[in-house]
């Protein structure tokens, strides 16, 4: 389709036929969606596979009232149509966006505050894997965690696509980084990508590690996606004054907790959720990883790992591997034949 062109009446998604496993998901034809106020419409290149969405597939995560029911947070690709109160001259832009939904389609709606630009010497399919991680892990590292250079972070997860994000911006921003992984194949990935130490949950004890590798005095920060019985050690790894920031509860959102230790060792316990805020929030970290995180992109310091690409027809499997977590980064869809151009 020429640059300019109106996009088709029709397109192909990703539906989900009712509350259940992958194979729920299954291509689909619907309306392409109208653009509305200071919205844009993006011609999908490629689109992101997110914890968020295996949630929503299954019931437990529904869209924000008003939004789409089509799975999908971050997508890449090229605005061909804009609503009202943006300019036409944004038409042909090669974006990557953050959605509140819709993302497994060829085409998706997108706020343009949020629409950044695909950074310099990117494929559409890097540009996609930005921006549910690069959001997340700036507004929960460094805004709601405050990590500064020379503290050190430990980072649960660190062989996932937010893991894998918040090791190189936390190394570029001169912390010390732990992880925590669940195999010697991810520990060398995360070291290669600039975790100091790596610590195998499923053969060490993560609370007895980090007193050995921090001489006793604990981490700074401890971002967190397991909560469950974590909660509880997270608290016993912490400094004083260490703060410890929740963004998931895959381990469980309930737990039993001493807070003794939150006032003794004077802790911040915070949290966030990404997909509720609104437009102007989202658009406050856009600014901030615009002029703070897209110069480090363009300059190579940092990179999306991607570990896997299927094509939009087979989001079923790539929920599928999302569920094993063998995976080393990102799960994407490529969408259109130049995703990778």
């Amino acid at each position: 389709m020429p640059q300019n062109a109106a996009p088709p009446s029709e397109m192909t998604f990703i539906e989900s036929t009712g509350a259940g496993g992958p194979e729920v998901l299954r291509p689909a034809r619907m309306a392409v969606p109208q653009p509305g106020p200071d919205e844009v419409l993006v011609k999908v290149a490629a689109a992101g596979i997110n914890r968020p969405d295996v949630l929503q597939r299954t019931g437990s995560y529904p869209p924000p009232p008003g939004a789409s029911d089509v799975l999908g947070l971050e997508v890449a690709g090229t605005i061909v149509a804009v609503g009202e109160g943006v300019a036409e001259t944004r038409l042909g832009e090669r974006v990557c966006a953050l959605v509140h939904s819709g993302g497994y389609a060829e085409y998706c709606l997108a706020a343009d505050p949020l629409c950044l630009p695909v950074p310099q010497g990117f494929s559409m399919l890097e540009a996609a894997a930005l921006p549910e991680t690069f959001f997340t892990v700036w507004t929960n590292v460094f805004e709601r965690g405050r990590l500064k250079a020379g503290e050190t972070v430990l980072i649960h997860g660190g062989s996932s696509g937010i893991g894998t994000t918040a090791i190189q911006l936390a190394k570029v921003k001169g912390a010390h980084v732990i992880v925590t992984v669940g195999s010697a194949d991810k520990a060398l990935a995360c070291k290669e990508l600039g975790a100091d130490h790596a610590i195998d949950y499923k053969t060490e004890d993560f609370v007895e590690r980090v007193k050995t590798i921090t001489e006793k005095k604990g981490v700074d920060l401890i971002l967190c996606m397991v909560g469950g019985s974590y909660i509880q050690r997270n608290f016993k790894a912490l400094a004083v004054e260490g703060r410890l920031v929740q963004i998931a509860f895959l381990g469980g959102a309930k737990a039993e907790v001493d807070f003794t230790l939150l006032m003794i060792k004077r802790l911040t316990f915070t949290g966030s959720t990404l997909r509720p805020r609104s437009v102007a929030q989202k658009a406050a970290i856009a600014e901030a990883l615009r002029a703070e995180v897209w110069p480090l992109l363009e300059h190579g310091s940092i990179r999306p790992v991607i570990s896997t690409v299927l094509p939009l027809a087979e989001a079923g499997k790539a929920h599928a591997l999302m569920e094993e977590s063998r995976h080393i980064g990102k799960i994407m869809l490529a969408v259109a034949a130049d995703a990778t151009g």
